[in-house]
């Protein structure tokens, strides 16, 4: 049998969680074909995996993975040709690699989760910090009738913080640290998961021209940054299919959601070479 492991990684609230809820959903129920398909779980609170996958079949948020949460999955998986397969995902809670940008720290047992082979990293596609032009703030300003900075009262004056650089900024360094020692380990396949891709598929852009035009310095650093014995892929993963409700609010696409009689038929995974709705499509990537 043969043993891989996959590390999750993502800034807070980029989908980590729900992904995991949503595949435990298609492995364990098969509503859906899938390239890789359940065996038994190694390692993991079942009652957990349960639990997530409840919610997420309620159509209702998940509870991010709280600093010091971070979760061990480990599963059987048998490919299309039979083959069974122990994958591994640690869940690490987005804070860990906040503080890997804006402190320069990274807990022992993360940074040995981060030296396995595939990587799932995570964007919320929804969510992307832009950088900001400087002509652009100065043009808001005049017309709000603000001072500039210069301007301003030094007490107001607001310093510099690594929590509000750009989504790009924070992702091209943490790659960085992957590639240098303590966690360099030589090739890679990394699968890069845009998710709540729903609400950036009306854009008409594949992920691919999504990432290039969204965020153009991660793109530039995926294909001239990385280290040549990486292999990178782009996937648009929707696995919620729309907005859930939180416990004091219930919308009407969530109500739409719960309407559907095959739950699996929510997600949506787009890549390349085409669309499903098999989660399971960038772990078989990874793990061939």
């Amino acid at each position: 049998m043969s043993k891989h492991s996959v590390v999750v990684m993502g800034l807070p609230g980029s989908g980590k969680t729900t992904f995991l809820a949503a595949l435990w959903h298609l492995v364990s129920e098969k509503e859906v074909p899938c390239k890789l398909t359940y065996v038994s779980l190694q390692t993991g609170n079942i009652e957990h995996l349960h639990e997530i996958a409840s919610q997420w079949r309620a159509a209702k948020k998940q509870e991010r993975t709280a600093q010091g949460g971070d979760k061990l999955v480990s599963m059987i998986l048998k490919t299309e040709g039979g083959n069974p397969q122990t994958v591994t995902f640690p869940d690490v809670a987005g804070e860990a690699f906040l503080r890997m940008w804006g402190l320069r720290e990274c807990d022992e047992t993360v940074a040995g989760w981060l030296k396995e082979p595939g990587v799932l990293l995570f964007i919320h596609a929804d969510k992307v910090t832009v950088p900001n032009w400087v002509i652009d703030e100065k043009l808001l300003m005049e017309d709000l009738g603000l001072p500039l900075e210069a301007d301003a009262e030094p007490e107001k004056v607001v310093d510099w913080s690594p929590d509000v650089a750009p989504t790009q900024v924070q992702l091209v360094d943490l790659l960085q640290s992957m590639q240098t020692e303590p966690l360099n380990v030589g090739p890679r396949r990394l699968a890069i998961i845009l998710s709540a891709w729903d609400k950036a598929s009306g854009r008409g852009l594949s992920p691919e021209q999504y990432l290039a035009r969204r965020m153009p310095l991660l793109d530039q650093f995926l294909k001239h940054g990385l280290h040549s014995d990486w292999e990178t892929r782009i996937y648009g993963v929707s696995a919620q299919g729309g907005d859930y409700d939180d416990d004091n609010t219930k919308l009407a696409d969530a109500e739409r959601l719960r309407d559907i009689d095959v739950p699996s038929e929510r997600v949506s995974v787009v890549y390349a070479g085409g669309k499903s709705n098999d989660l399971t499509e960038p772990l078989q990537w990874l793990l061939t």
